[in-house]
């Protein structure tokens, strides 16, 4: 798949709708897709859903509440597993079906699952790492959708020696795709001044493992 940007740069400046920010052919980045309108109309409905919860991962040996709350939805009724943690598949709502169809529109992906990320304020956050899991197949593709609270994302190269960071727009939409979950590690980090929630969905394809 080909995709054409308007400038290359360091992720350092805001972008037209129509336009699109990349980073070696594997990051790329799209600001204010939705409306303002839509946006809050989104925010509204995801910040009430009943089937957020807090989870526990397995991390350093240790089991840990992660700091955040989370929702896994998938059209299919599977399951989705990430560092010691089983999520159990919830349906799609109907404002996930629109925002589905934008992003397969925006990005030219397929995707079959979604998980909702609630960043409560700057305090909650996500560490260092990869979504590199079996059943999401060779190359994964992750669309990232934010609504609400502007974070910060990071990105760095398992070598060391490459290091990004992004401001995350209410409306925008972050794809990753190529060997970027195998040649990177990324993460929301703790923000204390931040005193908003934000809203993240990561549109995912999860294959069912033979």
């Amino acid at each position: 798949m080909l995709h054409y940007a308007s400038k290359i740069v360091n992720f350092c400046c805001s972008i037209d709708e129509k336009d699109m920010t990349s980073l070696s052919n594997q990051l790329y980045y799209w600001d204010s897709i939705f409306s303002e309108e839509a946006c809050q109309r989104y925010f509204d409905h995801f910040a009430t859903l009943p089937s957020l919860q807090q989870g526990t991962i397995h991390m350093f040996g240790k089991q840990i509440q992660t700091p955040r709350l989370e929702s896994f939805h998938c059209i299919k009724p599977i399951s989705y597993r990430y560092s010691g943690q089983e999520l159990k598949a919830n349906p799609f709502t109907e404002p996930l079906n629109e925002i589905l169809q934008r992003v397969i529109e925006v990005t030219g992906y397929p995707y079959n699952s979604v998980l909702i990320n609630l960043y409560r304020n700057g305090m909650d956050s996500n560490g260092w790492h990869a979504d590199n899991e079996k059943e999401l197949g060779k190359n994964p593709v992750i669309a990232s959708v934010s609504f609400g609270a502007e974070r910060t994302f990071k990105l760095k190269s398992n070598t060391g020696d490459e290091k990004h960071s992004i401001l995350l727009s209410n409306g925008s939409i972050l794809l990753m795709e190529g060997k970027t979950q195998h040649e990177y590690k990324h993460c929301i980090p703790k923000e204390p001044k931040v005193l908003e929630p934000r809203i993240n969905l990561t549109f995912r394809t999860i294959f069912e493992l033979k």
